[in-house]
C-alpha cells in the first residue's frame, strides 16, 4: 500500500479511536478500494462493531482473517471481534468455531477463553463454560484469596462434580 493510503488509514483509525462516525465511512471506502488489505478490513470491522453494527462488521472480520499481513495483535483482535460478534448475533456455532480456531493460534489466551466460555454457555455447555472461566481466574487473578486457593480452584476446574 502506498504512503497516501497509509496516511488515509491512519487518519481513519484516529477518527475511530475518537468515536467519530466518519471513520466508518472512510474505512469502508478504503476497504472497497483495497479489498485484499487485511489491515483495512480489520479496522472497518472494528468501526462497525463499535458503532453497534455487528452484522455489518462480520464480512470485514472474515475478510481480515482470510487475508495476510495482520500483526499478531490485530489477528488476535480480529478473531476475538468476530467470535464475539457471532455470539451477539446468536450465531453460536460459528462463534465457537472461530474462538477455537483463535485458541489454536493463541493457546490459553484469557480473553479468548472468556469469550469462548460465554459462547459455551449459550449452547448449553455450562460445565465447560465454568471450567474455562475457572482456569482463566486461576491463571490471571492477583486476588490474594484466589492465589491462596489457586491449586484447589485449578483442580476443581477439571473435577466440578467431585464430592466426598
Amino acid at each position: 500500500m502506498g504512503d497516501r493510503h497509509e496516511v488515509l488509514l491512519s487518519q481513519a483509525v484516529r477518527l475511530r479511536e475518537e468515536g467519530n462516525a466518519q471513520a466508518r465511512e472512510r474505512l469502508v471506502d478504503l476497504a472497497d478500494r483495497h479489498p485484499q488489505d487485511a489491515g483495512i478490513a480489520y479496522q472497518a470491522a472494528w468501526a462497525h462493531d463499535t458503532a453497534g453494527l455487528e452484522a455489518e462488521a462480520v464480512p470485514f472480520y472474515e475478510r481480515a482473517l482470510r487475508g495476510t499481513g495482520l500483526s499478531p495483535e490485530d489477528r488476535h483482535g480480529a478473531y476475538l471481534g468476530l467470535g464475539s460478534t457471532y455470539r451477539v448475533l446468536g450465531r453460536y456455532e460459528e462463534s465457537l468455531a472461530t474462538l477455537r480456531r483463535a485458541l489454536d493460534e493463541f493457546p490459553d489466551d484469557p480473553a479468548l477463553r472468556t469469550f469462548l466460555a460465554m459462547a459455551l454457555y449459550n449452547v448449553g455447555e455450562a460445565r465447560e463454560a465454568v471450567r474455562s472461566l475457572l482456569k482463566v481466574i486461576v491463571s490471571t487473578s492477583e486476588d490474594a484469596g484466589v492465589r491462596r486457593y489457586r491449586r484447589a480452584i485449578g483442580y476443581y476446574a477439571d473435577n466440578l462434580d467431585e464430592t466426598q
